[in-house]
């Protein structure tokens, strides 16, 4: 009879529950249970529906009964830097305020005037974001102190989940990394750090790995799924997962993992926080293990994902419809042709220009940026996207330039993972622009890699390598270039 293990990956846009097994030496997939994922206007801010989400997470649980394939052990994961608080009782203080907020305009200015940015990268080896913990946090301490006061708590997303399916409070070391708050050389939070920013030093406890055991269902989930399983602690940063279902066996390959953000980079033992790296906003993420991932954050899939909401006319949080909207319903497939015929149209832009993190119309930012760098502004649907493909496909060539040159590694070729590898067009530029081959797959790399961690825990496989030989013969991989 079959170990059945449950990944429940949620991302930006949508969750799912991906059900893992092997059968004959390969690892098989099978999606249970998929929900949307999105934001709200509360209280003046974006913010997480996290009793949405959590509906989603009970639901997908319930139909692993229904199909007869109760997992022994469940792992979350989420995206980074987004966090809740609660009070002595458990219950939270406040909403999820999401990244895409704009409550931390400002905060860099106020942080760099008690620590510079240069001795916090040395601290921590995190890329600047403007949305990173440690910027929402300070914008709470300044505009919200009475929340910060009343906490007895800090989760980050999916730390809050695990609590609420076993009743233990958790803080995982990948995903707190992503605060800009963990020291790079301790893997430990910072507690000079968080003292000289005035933060609660109780809201900051024992860091525990991937491979940690959570507990249990409380008496109350398994009543109301109807079973009982254990949770154990994935990379629950779905980029800390996905990094762990590369194929690849050489160590000077560079991985890109493909979806609403593009990150791109490659495994280290050690993290680099030279002043080099800082320069060139290289982030150090911690990763299973105590394994770095020496990358950089694109905006990725989120612009074009954005422009096709925009075109379909779905309504934005403020209540109002594009007016770039018709009639037409675009799919990618469409956007993705559209591209291929505007290739003679030449406009270049920077994705991760702050103009694009939360634009109200990403069509809109695009001509602006355009026009404002004296550049062509596209007009029609393929000369938009045209542009887009340009701008990500340049960027990624110019990250594994200023990677090969920092690690002193002759990168040899680029592993796509991810949803966003499916994208046959932006692979062919990728493979164009940074003049190496391409190897795009798996497609579910961030449910695989948190199945690894499982799997791992349950004896299945004996290390890391071990599970990657074995993802390399389970899923297709399509090369693109030399």
């Amino acid at each position: 009879m079959n170990k059945y293990f449950l990944a429940i990956d949620i991302g930006a846009s949508s969750g799912r529950h991906m059900i893992g097994w092997l059968e004959d030496g390969k690892m098989i997939l099978r999606e249970i249970h998929r929900f949307d994922n999105h934001q709200l206007k509360k209280n003046g801010h974006l913010v997480w529906d996290l009793d949405h989400l959590w509906k989603g997470i009970i639901e997908g649980l319930k139909e692993c009964k229904r199909q007869n394939m109760i997992p022994e052990t469940v792992g979350i994961d989420t995206w980074g830097v987004d966090y809740v608080l609660l009070d002595e009782k458990g219950e939270l203080i406040g909403d999820a305020v999401a990244y895409r907020d704009l409550r931390t305009e400002g905060m860099d200015d106020l942080i760099s005037a008690i620590i510079s940015e240069k001795e916090l990268y040395e601290k921590c080896g995190i890329q600047k974001q403007s949305f990173n913990t440690i910027y929402q946090l300070m914008s709470q301490k300044e505009d919200d102190p009475e929340v910060l006061e009343k906490a007895d708590a800090l989760l980050m997303i999916p730390d809050y989940f695990n609590y609420r399916l076993t009743g233990v409070r958790k803080q995982e070391y990948t995903n707190a990394t992503t605060t800009g708050l963990v020291n790079a050389g301790t893997k430990t939070w910072d507690k000079e750090l968080i003292s000289m920013l005035g933060l609660p030093q109780n809201l900051f406890g024992e860091l525990s790995m991937p491979g940690t055991v959570v507990g249990s269902f409380t008496k109350e989930i398994q009543d109301e799924v109807g079973y009982c399983a254990t949770v154990i602690l994935p990379a629950t940063h779905d980029t800390g997962s996905a990094f762990l279902a590369v194929p690849s066996r050489d160590e000077n390959s560079i991985i890109l993992s493909s979806g609403t953000w593009s990150l791109l980079g490659i495994e280290n033992e050690e993290p680099i926080t030279t002043e080099a790296a800082r320069q060139e906003n290289l982030t150090n993420e911690g990763g299973a293990w105590y394994r770095y991932r020496f990358l950089k954050n694109i905006m990725g899939l989120w612009i074009i994902q954005s422009i096709r909401r925009e075109l379909n006319g779905t309504e934005y949080v403020e209540g109002r419809k594009s007016e770039y909207a018709g009639g037409k319903k675009y799919s990618f497939p469409d956007l993705i042709r559209l591209a291929r015929g505007s290739e003679k149209f030449v406009a270049d832009i920077d994705v991760n220009d702050e103009l694009f993190l939360s634009p109200v119309s990403m069509i809109n930012a695009i001509k602006v940026y355009c026009k404002a760098k004296n550049q062509p502004v596209p007009e029609s649907v393929g000369e938009i996207m045209q542009t887009v493909y340009r701008g990500l496909s340049a960027c990624y060539a110019d990250t594994v330039k200023e990677i090969g040159k920092i690690t002193g590694k002759e990168i040899t070729y680029v592993n796509i993972i991810g949803g966003g590898c499916q994208d046959t067009y932006l692979n062919e530029l990728t493979a164009k622009a940074t003049g190496l081959p391409v190897y795009a797959g798996p497609i579910e790399g961030t449910a695989i890699g948190n199945l690894v961690v499982q799997m791992i825990n349950a004896g299945l496989f004996k290390d890391l390598q071990d599970a990657r030989n074995c993802i390399y013969e389970s899923f297709e991989i399509q090369k693109y270039g030399a």
